[in-house]
């Protein structure tokens, strides 16, 4: 289950007319981004490299990108992804995970019977918060990653366990409805 390639940031809009443009980073120290290459694009066939960055928040720069001069360049890169091979990311440590390993994992009840699955991965500042798919419900699920709310997480077997915040388990329906 494990990925050749991690996503560590996102541009954002333009920023003025000079080619510059927002960078939101999702590394551990966001302006380490700079220091991460060769940086790609979600097919691996543009590569980007950053030649500076001011910050404007805690995980959010502009960014001057080489090659990137004027304003219809700079806009050309809204939205786009950017990934680094694993190979150049260290290895994560106890209880870390990268977002991207824990998209698409099972969850499973404590009593091992499938639970959902994992879609994305979302932080407003407060914390990780994982995106839950269940085959019970047309809705996603939000939760909290914590170590409460999913005690065990394993990678390579491709799933983890999930004890939902009561408010939320009564509210699911349950499999035979």
């Amino acid at each position: 289950m494990v990925k050749d390639r991690i996503q560590v940031g996102r541009f954002g809009a333009p920023h003025g007319a000079g080619g510059e443009l927002r960078l939101t980073s999702f590394t551990g120290a966001p302006g380490a981004i700079a220091a991460y290459k060769p940086l790609f694009d979600e097919s691996g066939t543009r590569r980007f490299s950053i030649l500076s960055l001011r910050p404007i928040k805690h995980n959010m720069f502009i960014a001057r990108i080489a090659g990137v001069d004027d304003r219809a360049s700079a806009e050309a890169l809204t939205h786009a992804a950017l990934y680094v091979s694993r190979e150049s990311l260290p290895a994560a440590g106890e209880d870390e995970f990268y977002r991207s390993d824990l998209i698409g994992l099972a969850a499973m009840n404590e009593a091992g019977e499938a639970f959902g699955s994992v879609v994305n991965v979302l932080n407003f500042g407060g914390g990780d918060i994982l995106e839950i798919a269940c085959p019970t419900s047309s809705e996603t699920l939000l939760l909290p990653f914590t170590k409460e709310v999913f005690p065990r997480v394993d990678i390579e077997a491709g799933h983890l366990t999930v004890v939902p915040p009561l408010e939320v388990d009564a509210k699911l329906p349950s499999p035979k409805d």
